[in-house]
């Protein structure tokens, strides 16, 4: 049997949630200041405004967490699951960790359901059986960088130039909305409508928004793709918001060259790790991301809510 009591201070709940994520973030090699902040980050969905509660054992004794929120997105409510703990130390032999987790999943579905959720989120620092059958909708991904790769002889690649630069912000929106709906989480119309706004939101001044880089690659003279990196996203880190080589040119190995680049640009930057997300569906980019060492930081999952969710 599992009972639940809700926990009215944070401290009951807050310390062990940020140490949880923080051990996770640390162990995939994030520098301690960034882990800190991105810790910090995540605590903070839902506006922090965190429901906790104890999962208790029959004898009503305290054997781990679990933490919800919500969220309104696109104008519908979506819940999150920040925190589903259990006391490693309960018998594996009795099946008690498995009962209690099982259970406080299904409570934390309810209770996302009752505030009128559709949705429910999970952000996942280390991997969860209990999640199993949450659709990956998206993966960020990190590679500390101790000797950037060097690209191939005849690689090169230079800024962007102002008459690129319309044509290259709108086929990366339409990339990015494509990307969106391909893992699931918006529709056509919310994808396009949200790429706009985060292009716009992410690069106000253009050309001339600080920390920014914004390359073209080319091959023996030929474009061949272009890329987007944020610098000091996290203190010591750049976000890679895309590396992208043309249809015509994948195949060759440029999608290595391009991480290359990507590597380059982040150590002469000041940076020491190269952070991207990759939406769920995009295996190609997934791969690639592997086998040239870039860890799985977190993975975003989610499950739509229906009446029948908890049966």
């Amino acid at each position: 049997m599992t009972d639940f009591a809700l926990l009215a201070a944070p401290s009951d709940w807050q310390p062990g949630f940020r140490q949880r994520l923080i051990d996770a973030y640390r162990a995939t090699g994030l520098p301690e200041p960034a882990v800190a902040e991105f810790a910090t980050s995540v605590m903070e969905l839902s506006g922090g405004d965190w429901t906790a509660a104890a999962i208790l054992d029959e004898d009503g004794r305290r054997v781990g967490q679990v933490v919800v929120g919500v969220a309104e997105r696109d104008g519908d409510l979506v819940g999150r699951i920040g925190d589903l703990w259990t006391d490693p130390a309960l018998d594996p032999d009795q099946d008690g960790q498995a009962t209690h987790r099982r259970a406080a999943h299904a409570w934390a579905r309810r209770w996302c359901q009752e505030q009128g959720a559709t949705k429910v989120w999970v952000r996942l620092a280390a991997p969860d059986e209990e999640f199993a059958d949450y659709p990956v909708r998206a993966q960020t991904r990190i590679k500390v960088i101790t000797t950037p790769a060097e690209p191939p002889a005849g690689v090169t690649h230079r800024p962007i130039t102002e008459a690129e630069f319309p044509a290259w912000q709108a086929a990366g929106q339409q990339r990015y909305a494509a990307d969106m709906v391909r893992a699931g989480s918006r529709t056509p119309e919310e994808a396009q409508e949200q790429a706009e706004k985060d292009y716009h939101r992410l690069l106000p001044e253009g050309l001339a928004t600080p920390d920014t880089t914004l390359l073209v690659l080319e091959a023996d003279g030929q474009v061949i793709g272009n890329g987007w990196l944020r610098h000091r996203h996290l203190p010591g880190v750049t976000y890679g918001y895309s590396l992208v080589v043309h249809p015509e040119f994948r195949g060759r190995g440029h999608g290595r060259t391009a991480m290359a680049v990507g590597e380059q640009a982040t150590r002469a930057a000041g940076d020491q790790v190269l952070m991207f997300n990759v939406f769920g569906g995009n295996e190609v980019a997934m791969s690639l991301y592997t086998a040239v060492g870039y860890r799985v930081l977190e993975e975003a999952r989610s499950l739509d809510l229906t009446p029948s969710a908890d049966n």
